[in-house]
């Protein structure tokens, strides 16, 4: 199952790259320096001040830990076909065996590789998952998720400012997640069903 959906996933990532720019290989993008940004941002969603009383957002980290991981199937798609990255994830995923810590250092190495090699470095990303436990599962399906609304956006006039972000009184992102949640995540098609799902809510929302 994990490396179905490691394919899936860096497929989708790589169809929402070429939407952006056709040739985004060629273009070798700083990957690396977007992950470095995003981990400042986790940062601060997790706590990090000593002078005040901070509680970790950790739905706020999840999401940022999705982020980081777009930037970081792009950098590995950087080295071959999704059929064949995968392959070779899911290999050092299965050598590693991380065990919760402390995530504020286990971040800082995770960046401090990121941007000495920049490459992605994938055994310090599962090494945060399992600090927050933020399971294969869920990062699939909140990486399903903000894949498919990126695409829904980009292709419904978010690049020329067309695109309505709010409709029916909420924003775009939770009619996706009351969508998600009717949807079994195990189908094969799941990005599909959702993208179609969201389609149509949008084009009755505009007609209403």
């Amino acid at each position: 199952m994990m490396k179905e959906q490691l394919q899936v996933m860096l497929r989708l990532q790589d169809e929402i790259n070429s939407v952006v720019n056709v040739d985004w290989r060629g273009q070798k993008f700083p990957w690396y320096r977007a992950i470095w940004v995003e981990s400042a941002e986790l940062l601060d969603h997790y706590g990090w001040k000593w002078w005040k009383k901070q509680t970790p957002e950790m739905d706020q980290v999840k999401l940022e830990l999705v982020d980081i991981w777009h930037f970081g199937l792009s950098l590995e798609l950087q080295h071959g076909s999704p059929e064949v990255v995968a392959e070779r994830m899911l290999t050092e995923l299965n050598s590693a065996k991380p065990a919760a810590g402390d995530f504020r250092e286990h971040l800082e190495s995770f960046t401090l590789n990121t941007l000495a090699s920049r490459s992605f470095d994938l055994v310090g990303f599962a090494q945060l998952m399992a600090d927050v436990d933020l399971e294969f599962a869920d990062l699939y399906r909140r990486y399903v998720g903000k894949n498919v609304l990126n695409r829904f956006r980009q292709d419904n006039g978010y690049k020329d400012g067309s695109y309505v972000k709010t409709w029916q009184g909420r924003e775009d992102n939770e009619h996706l997640a009351e969508l998600a949640a009717l949807l079994d995540t195990a189908a094969p098609d799941y990005s599909e069903q959702l993208y179609l799902a969201l389609e149509s809510r949008y084009q009755a929302a505009a007609v209403a």
